[in-house]
């Protein structure tokens, strides 16, 4: 099978998988150095088990993926992705929205209790029962032309995906957990998430300091440097690595001699462009007003003595999570465990929607010594207390 490199071969196919309930959905990408992935094939399939699927190059010269993008859009046909973050991303990218609707069976497997973060490769031999060939997972896809057998192994990305969704799709509707996946596909297709801005970015990093000051300098290095990377298109660190950027904070160099003695950058690189506006997004940051100035995020103080409540909790979460079969980790954190114990109102996932359902009314119920735990026949078990 050849790939599709032709724009009216392109919105043939589009145009067919457009009166499909659903269309699986992959892509191949190069990332190691560029800061945007760099497309190199998508892979797609309709609900017949006879279609074999159809790799389209984006890379092919002159072929507008329009049509692609309009199906990507289309809300009468479900998109099927395993693990769809970094997939989402480059359609965000490249065409300014986030397809929809969206079923991610990676998502949808931690919801069916297989779990956490459960592989692609894991799915298709416990509910297809095949195996992946391996053999391609690290070719190169930027390199053509494309192999008949790197075009096989692709496409097995997208068919087996079929019996994957349809399945998992099936249980959900029938065990009433449907809801529970919508709502995190609703999250998952939030187009905020794949935003970047520049002045957020420092947030990324871990910070030795919480020093409104020092805090400030790290925010306008970091903002610099995301613009730097996302105009020059190259990896954050190939601009300015973390461990330099923090030191550079630290010491605060105003001079282009002071930048010099930085650890991990060139010899003359503070009298460089790029050395001018390090010197100057520090210089600026200096002279902000206090009122302007980043504030740490504090800590909750947890009450003293919260840690067998904590532990209770844990109990609980591993109890219902298994009981239902769900992925304990999909359910809550061990930080929204521990902000659980301290606050009522707590404004965690776990506290909310279908979490809520499944987990957190009981927690708050084991706070309240409404319910208990107890083990019988060596096993752990929910008791209503009597004062309930």
């Amino acid at each position: 099978m050849e790939p599709i490199t032709q724009t009216e071969d392109l919105r043939i196919l589009c145009a067919r998988l457009r009166q499909a309930d659903y269309v699986t959905v992959d892509t191949e990408f190069m990332r190691d150095s560029t800061y945007w992935p760099i497309l190199c094939l998508v892979q797609l399939a309709g609900p017949d088990p006879d279609d074999q699927g159809a790799a389209i190059d984006p890379m092919a010269e002159g072929i507008d993926l329009a049509p692609l993008f309009d199906l990507m859009q289309d809300e009468s046909v479900v998109k099927v992705f395993h693990a769809a973050r970094q997939d989402i991303e480059i359609f965000v990218h490249l065409s300014g929205h986030v397809p929809h609707p969206v079923f991610d069976t990676q998502v949808a497997a931690m919801v069916l209790g297989y779990g956490d973060q459960v592989g692609y490769e894991t799915l298709v031999n416990k509910v297809v029962r095949k195996n992946v060939d391996k053999s391609m997972r690290f070719t190169d896809w930027s390199h053509r032309p494309l192999s008949a057998k790197q075009l096989s192994y692709a496409l097995s990305d997208v068919t087996h995906l079929r019996s994957i969704y349809e399945e998992f799709r099936d249980r959900l509707v029938g065990n009433g957990r449907a809801h529970w996946l919508a709502e995190e596909m609703e999250r998952l297709t939030d187009l905020s998430i794949y935003s970047v801005d520049p002045d957020e970015a420092w947030l990324r990093l871990k910070t030795r300091s919480n020093s409104p000051r020092f805090l400030a300098v790290t925010r306008a290095l970091c903002a610099w440097r995301e613009t730097e990377a996302q105009r020059k298109n190259l990896p954050r660190n190939r601009v300015l690595r973390d461990d330099t950027l923090l030191d550079i904070a630290a010491r605060q160099p105003l001079s282009e001699q002071d930048l010099d003695k930085t650890r991990g950058v060139g010899r003359s690189f503070g009298s460089s462009k790029s050395g001018q506006q390090i010197i100057d997004a520090i210089q600026s940051a200096l002279d902000l007003p206090a009122d302007q100035l980043p504030q740490p995020k504090l800590r909750t103080e947890l009450p003293s003595g919260i840690g067998p409540t904590v532990e209770l909790l844990k109990v609980l979460l591993k109890l219902c999570s298994e009981e239902k079969g769900v992925a304990q980790r999909l359910v809550a954190s061990s930080e929204d465990l521990h902000t659980i114990a301290a606050d009522d109102d707590a404004d965690v996932p776990a506290l909310h929607g279908w979490r809520h359902e499944l987990f957190g009314q009981y927690a708050l119920r084991l706070k309240h010594g409404q319910i208990a735990l107890r083990l019988e026949k060596g096993e752990v078990a929910l008791v209503e207390l009597d004062n309930a």
